[in-house]
């Protein structure tokens, strides 16, 4: 079969069954007609995306048509009120399906971030001009004496919670949101954060810390650094489907991954959350230091299970991590 010869017959019944879709949010404004022929089309339309999901690679348009065939379901149906449905969507297919299909990007993102991080810490333990000048003695031994640890608890800890929960979720939004920038602000980010976190562990090992620095990073950053490289896995990928869109055009590209990154965003806001909590209330706690790693080495676990378990599942059934597919769906527009 001639895919593109097959789209370009059936391409004006599709635009007519969204239009249609869009008119039902006003059932007294169609006619009998009107109405009759929204049925047909749906039928029709449903066994066109029978045919193209066994005969076509372009996950764009086996997505739109999949939508465009739930929301004209719903309608010819007569779904319920969806709201705890999407909800329920989100969590169990969107985001984790939406994570699981980017999750080689995130284990690059990640295995380069913690490469550079680690040679910034090599490099401050083994280079003493680095130690120097990067930062003043007697700044480097309040950091180790106090300052390090005293960050944890310098503040109440329900504030500190909102405070590194709304800090993390800004960095992470905007890792994602630079994306559309070629990715070039993302690579920015990661290197800082890197840096940062390297550089602080070296001069903590400098003065033989180190036990301390893992003690107060581990519980939270494990789960909180992973979304941090998630985040900027997304922003990176967001960036390169403009660099290669492949077989769609670049603003169709970028359409489906922005759309792919807003439940991308907002389950990494809770998981953050989640690493806000234990910065605030568990990190600096008087609990033995395995305790405290093993709660935070349960809730990256927990994480890392959620995401392969519910993403690998709703992959193998054939899902779409698509938004549009959660609230309704929306115009056909990569194939119009």
């Amino acid at each position: 079969m001639d895919l593109d010869a097959f789209v370009a017959v059936h391409r004006p019944e599709w635009i007519r069954l969204g239009r249609l879709v869009d008119r039902a949010g006003r059932p007294r404004r169609m006619s009998a007609y009107e109405l009759d022929e929204l049925v047909e089309l749906y039928q029709r339309t449903a066994t066109h995306l029978s045919v193209i999901r066994t005969r076509s690679y372009d996950t764009s348009l086996v997505d739109d048509l999949t939508n465009l065939v739930t929301r004209a379901r719903a309608v010819v149906a007569g779904a319920p009120d969806p709201g705890w449905h999407v909800v329920g969507r989100f969590f169990a297919v969107t985001f984790p399906l939406a994570v699981y299909e980017r999750r080689w990007w995130v284990i690059a993102t990640t295995l380069g971030s913690l490469l550079v991080a680690l040679a910034a810490g090599l490099w401050i333990v083994h280079d003493a001009d680095a130690q120097a000048n990067l930062h003043t003695p007697s700044a480097v031994a309040e950091l180790c004496r106090s300052d390090f640890a005293s960050y944890y608890t310098e503040n109440p800890a329900s504030s500190f919670a909102g405070q590194v929960w709304t800090n993390n979720a800004w960095v992470a939004a905007t890792a994602v949101a630079a994306g559309a920038l070629l990715g070039l602000p993302t690579l920015l980010v990661l290197l800082v954060n890197a840096l940062n976190t390297g550089v602080v562990g070296g001069y903590m090992a400098s003065c033989g810390r180190s036990g301390q620095f893992w003690s107060l990073i581990l519980p939270h950053g494990l789960l909180e650094l992973t979304v941090v490289f998630l985040a900027g896995a997304v922003g990176l990928r967001l960036g390169w489907s403009i660099i290669a869109p492949g077989p769609r055009r670049r603003v169709e590209a970028l359409a489906a991954e922005g759309r792919a990154a807003v439940p991308i965003t907002l389950g990494s806001a809770l998981a953050l959350a989640v690493s806000g909590f234990i910065e605030a209330f568990v990190t600096p706690s008087g609990l033995p230091t395995a305790v405290r790693i093993g709660i935070g080495a349960l809730a990256w676990a927990g994480f890392i299970a959620y995401i392969w378990g519910f993403g690998a599942r709703a992959a193998a059934a054939g899902e779409t991590a698509d938004l549009d597919a959660a609230r309704g769906g929306a115009d056909l527009a990569p194939v119009v």
